[in-house]
């Protein structure tokens, strides 16, 4: 049986940190910031007293962009909220002065104060980040505007800049997930590629569920997407402009299958698996000029491929010594190098936006798990286990993965974990789900 139990059903041909996330709070009396260092500690505890609606109109948006923002940066496990009803100081004006007395007496470290203001169907969104303890503002105040149906994007990006200046790190909040919906019984589940917000919001379905579809992936821009369908009745490689829903079938050659494509950085190039002959090798394939070139040439099975950030590497998993292992190989082809050394059995890997680690999914002693590895094989941490977990993708940060986790006899879930192996957190979805994939940051 090859590693992945769900993939292992609809690929016949090819079954045929750092440290840790968690950090340490900087010393009370220096600028607040959460170091992404070693270690646990507490949340850091913020106050966010619902928006300021400066209009009639805001009055609607005000109190759902607070709620989202907060639920965000909760979400992280570096961030606490303090209810409310616990608050002694009151925001009745953007522009009022902060009593930090009164957020320091609830043990309040970070406070986000805003506003927000309607009018013709446009929305302006303004916020302030402090530090009570210094009793400093935390950068410039920013505002920003759109269209009222995207009051959502701008709760993601405020939390993002929030984030952003208090650890450091570049923020997720304003991105989305593709992933499959999966409907009806087990002996005629029906699959939908769909998409949402990363936290499970604005669900749209992509396709119609008529044909099976399977592991989604993003552009380096976010705006088209590669799937494997069986449309045809056998696995093809499919191209998606997420605009207009237009696609077109890639790689287009008589008696073969092709699946696992995933984009070049450059987004110009496509490296997939493609299954001839009883064989399944790597390919890469131009989509401007549809010029096929082959990467690996070995009587194994060689695939879910996965491009480093520079683009000058390929991770992919093969069973040419036996087993089913990580290799690490150039872009262009040639020798492979092994990098998985554990017991067990490791598949679906995907490089890290950082560069710096690789994740994947591991099968031991009758348990699969999401784990990570530095890119020599190094320091390989395991961060979750269960009945079967698979299918790893990154945050565009690097901090945060998201997979499917299924119970025995239950149905598929999605679920996030920082790469300390803390804050494990199911994703909220309307319908079973599996397959994700993490955008980019929206432009």
């Amino acid at each position: 049986m090859r590693l992945t139990r769900r993939q292992a059903l609809t690929l016949p041909a090819a079954a045929a940190l750092n440290a840790a996330l968690p950090g340490a709070l900087a010393a009370q009396r220096g600028p607040l910031r959460i170091e992404i260092t070693e270690g646990v500690i507490e949340p850091l505890p913020f106050a966010l007293p619902a928006f300021v609606a400066e209009n009639g109109g805001g009055g609607q948006f005000a109190a759902e962009i607070s709620r989202v923002i907060a639920a965000n940066l909760t979400n992280t496990g570096l961030f606490r909220e303090i209810p409310a009803n616990a608050h002694i100081g009151r925001i009745s004006s953007f522009d009022a002065p902060v009593s930090y007395a009164d957020w320091r007496a609830i043990n309040a470290q970070a406070l986000i104060t805003g506003a927000v203001s309607a009018s013709g169907g446009r929305l302006a969104v303004k916020f302030r980040l402090f530090d009570v303890i210094s009793g400093q503002q935390m950068g410039e105040g920013l505002q920003f505007t759109g269209g009222t149906d995207g009051w959502r994007r701008m709760a993601h990006k405020v939390s993002d800049v929030v984030y952003s200046r208090i650890t450091g790190e570049g923020g997720y909040f304003d991105t989305r997930v593709v992933f499959v919906a999966e409907t009806g019984p087990r002996d005629n589940r029906r699959k939908q590629l769909a998409i949402m917000d990363q936290d499970g919001a604005n669900v749209r379905y992509l396709t119609d569920g008529n044909a099976l579809v399977f592991a989604p992936r993003f552009s380096p821009a976010g705006d088209r997407i590669l799937f494997t369908s069986y449309e045809m009745g056998f696995p093809r490689i499919y191209l998606m402009d997420l605009s207009s829903l237009r696609r077109q079938a890639l790689a287009e050659q008589p008696g073969t299958m092709t699946f696992a494509p995933r984009f070049a950085p450059d987004g110009r190039t496509v490296i997939y698996s493609l299954a001839r002959g009883g064989t399944t090798d790597l390919y890469s394939l131009d989509i401007g000029s549809s010029r096929i070139t082959q990467l690996t040439n070995a009587p194994s099975i060689a695939t879910a491929p996965s491009f480093s950030p520079d683009g000058r590497q390929i991770v992919f998993e093969s069973d040419r010594t036996g087993t089913q292992q990580l290799y690490i190989m150039p872009a262009g082809g040639g020798d492979a190098r092994r990098i998985s050394s554990g017991p067990g059995r490791y598949g679906t890997p995907v490089w890290s936006p950082r560069g710096d680690l690789i994740s994947f999914t591991k099968s031991h002693q009758g348990r699969f798990h999401i784990g990570v590895m530095r890119i020599d094989g190094s320091q390989e941490r395991l961060l979750t286990a269960s009945f079967l977990d698979e299918g790893p993708t990154w945050a565009p940060n690097g901090r945060v993965i998201m997979f499917t986790r299924e119970s025995a006899g239950g149905d598929p879930q999605l679920f996030s974990v920082d790469i300390s192996g803390r804050n494990l957190r199911r994703i909220p979805t309307e319908t079973a789900a599996s397959d994700p994939a993490w955008s980019p940051l929206l432009a």
